[in-house]
């Protein structure tokens, strides 16, 4: 079904965690990195932040040794050290080797003068009616300079989904090198089958997902085949940056907001300066078709972004990261949707193990982001069973597991925070945007939204490893 031109929606309210101006600078990536004249080779950054990291863990184990002690004397050594290593010592390298990367990185300047190609925009919904027609109305509103189509792919969809999706296309006013139609399925089948589908109607060879409940900003499309065409040419993928819409809702969505522009921004920014991002996120991301093909399509899974994009790493192409290709999205608001998505998030990455094991032994930059991930289990049992328990306990002037000793040892969060924000507050101010204060979200962030997400994490390796029920499903 295709939009008329006939009229037009009262414009999409901007997301809630920004403040945004009607004229972005298209060109101001460009220009800042063009500006910065230091270019070291990826290699050698990487090398440098590896010894970083390694220098902090060595620093990290001196400092904690009388702590180590006075634990080894009530669990034992080999328990004090396995703890130890998962709250103070494997953190510490992942944050001081993400500080450093992130310190490093310089982005190939985009190139100029470009034709852009053909895109297609895949929408796959499922009882997305609260949220469709202002993604809908983002998606026309793009200043893409090259024809592109959007596909609404209703996949049996309870709700008044199909009924809205048809309202807004007649009403649209689309730009002349756009369409957009509706593919209405009368069945469930689960978002990989329908993407599928979608793959196989699809007019052009570049193939971008974005989920039913987001709004693209209208250089979102022009950002990410951007950086796809400027990156090196077995870039094969390109996660965009998914940020949070709805952060004023309550205190969990606030929280949720430092973890997209602070947590997973950050991770995918320097995953990608590796050229090797492990998650081009069903959110917002953007595919060679011809490469989806050849790996088969989404497979049927609860992660099929992530397993689809270990697929795509396993054949040696890279995936990159369009830090100013942004959307936002609708972030659970309840913590039973909270628990559900993460749950699944963790089930989607043991997903990826299973099928996509090799990369663990392919001689790249990447594979360390790999093992990186292979550690998430244990770090999150420890976290779960040991950490909190010593936090409890601590409460009660038993410092066994927390305790003034672990300070010394535990990542430096303020030095952190404060370089991913400087990072992250560049650019949207590169985008005429400015960050939204919110201390309330980023106090809870900080101090209190690991207790509840690392259980949850648990949680999903569990009933993957018992085989349980999968379901997209999660609202």
């Amino acid at each position: 079904m295709n939009g008329s031109r006939k009229s037009s929606r009262k414009p999409n309210a901007p997301p809630q965690g920004v403040v945004c101006s009607s004229s972005p600078d298209i060109g101001a990536e460009t220009r800042a990195s063009r500006s910065k004249p230091i270019y070291i080779p990826v290699a050698a950054k990487f090398m440098l932040a590896f010894t970083i990291a390694i220098a902090w863990t060595g620093l990290s184990i001196w400092l904690s040794m009388r702590w180590l002690d006075d634990l080894a004397a009530i669990a034992g050594r080999a328990t004090a050290i396995i703890t130890i290593s998962f709250i103070a010592y494997l953190p510490g390298f992942m944050n001081a080797f993400l500080v450093s990367t992130l310190l490093l990185d310089r982005k190939p300047a985009l190139r100029a003068g470009l034709d852009f190609p053909g895109v297609t925009v895949l929408v796959a919904a499922y009882n997305e009616a609260a949220g469709i027609a202002d993604t809908l109305t983002s998606l026309a509103r793009q200043d893409y300079g090259g024809p592109y189509e959007v596909i609404v792919l209703n996949d049996g969809s309870r709700d008044e989904t199909a009924d809205i999706v048809r309202k807004t296309l007649g009403e649209l006013i689309l730009p002349p090198n756009a369409s957009f139609r509706l593919m209405d399925f009368t069945h469930n089948r689960g978002k990989s089958a329908v993407l599928n589908d979608g793959l196989a109607s699809a007019r052009h060879d570049l193939i971008i997902t974005v989920d039913g409940d987001s709004w693209v900003r209208s250089d979102g499309l022009t950002n990410i085949v951007h950086r796809l065409l400027s990156d090196p040419a077995d870039t094969h993928a390109i996660a965009g940056a998914v940020m949070v819409r709805n952060s004023r809702a309550n205190l969990l969505t606030k929280a949720q907001e430092w973890d997209y522009f602070h947590g997973i921004a950050a991770v995918k920014r320097m995953q990608g300066m590796y050229h090797g991002t492990l998650v081009a996120q069903g959110a917002f991301s953007l595919y060679r078709r011809e490469t989806l093909e050849a790996v088969g399509g989404w497979p049927e899974c609860v992660g099929e972004d992530i397993v689809v994009s270990w697929a795509i790493l396993e054949r040696g192409y890279r995936i990159g990261y369009a830090a100013d290709a942004l959307a936002f999205t609708s972030a659970p608001e309840k913590f039973r949707q909270f628990a559900l998505q993460r749950k699944r998030w963790s089930r989607g990455l043991m997903e990826a193990f299973k099928l996509h094991w090799r990369l663990m032994f392919r001689a790249r930059m990447s594979t360390l982001f790999i093992w990186w991930n292979v550690f998430f289990l244990p770090l999150d049992l420890i976290y779960t069973f040991v950490f909190i328990p010593g936090l409890v306990l601590a409460v009660f002037g038993i410092y066994w597991i927390a305790g003034p000793l672990t300070l010394a040892v535990l990542p430096l969060a303020a030095l952190w925070n404060f370089v991913i924000f400087r990072i992250q507050k560049d650019v949207f101010e590169r985008r005429n945007m400015k960050v939204r204060r919110n201390i309330g979200g980023f106090l809870f962030y900080s101090l209190a939204y690991s207790l509840l997400m690392q259980p949850v994490c648990v949680w999903g390796y569990i009933v993957e490893i018992l085989g349980l029920r999968k379901a997209w499903d999660t609202k």
